[in-house]
């Protein structure tokens, strides 16, 4: 009975540490995790102290990026075979401790590095509980994976705050700009 019973208690230990293909781990250790989150957050975060789009990946400025790390988090990740990437990041909301905003976005890594390129922010979402971003965002990202772009979903103002009437994303300067409309 016991050389039955090793092998299932072995067996389930090793399926319970696999980690599925919408999870950051899936594809990264820890270690390259924490630096493509650093890339990541050097788009999506406030420029570092002195920075702007064109210098904010400057090596000056890196240790400011690296500090906020405690405050991101990859809730989905996943790398399609064609190298594309899909996210759904949380982050901080101002200083509202309670408040989290979903990133619902895509990249790819520059061959041989956890750089991305051709990164997009696609929609950023409301302001909500953890809780709440998860589940909205996750119905955004796997839609995203899916169709490709969310236009059908921009005017669900529960789901989607940016892009809207005064805000869109700029691919070129990779940030989010006004539209011009008062």
């Amino acid at each position: 009975m016991k050389k039955i019973l090793a092998p299932i208690f072995i067996s389930l230990f090793i399926f319970s540490a696999c980690h599925s293909k919408d999870e950051v781990e899936y594809y990264f250790s820890d270690a390259e995790r924490d630096t493509l989150l650093t890339n990541v957050i050097t788009y999506v975060s406030e420029n570092a102290t002195y920075a702007n789009t064109d210098t904010r990946f400057q090596k000056k400025f890196r240790a400011e990026y690296v500090s906020r790390l405690p405050l991101y988090h990859f809730v989905k990740l996943t790398k399609l075979e064609n190298g594309e990437c899909y996210f759904l990041l949380s982050r901080p909301v101002a200083n509202l401790k309670e408040l989290r905003r979903g990133v619902v976005g895509k990249f790819t890594l520059k061959e041989g590095s956890l750089q991305p390129v051709n990164f997009e922010e696609v929609v950023n979402t409301p302001h909500y509980s953890e809780e709440l971003v998860v589940e909205r965002g996750s119905f955004l990202f796997k839609e995203l994976i899916k169709k490709g772009n969310l236009n059908e979903y921009l005017k669900m103002e529960h789901y989607v705050e940016w892009p809207d009437q005064y805000l869109k994303y700029d691919k070129e300067k990779k940030t989010w700009v006004s539209t011009g409309a008062l």
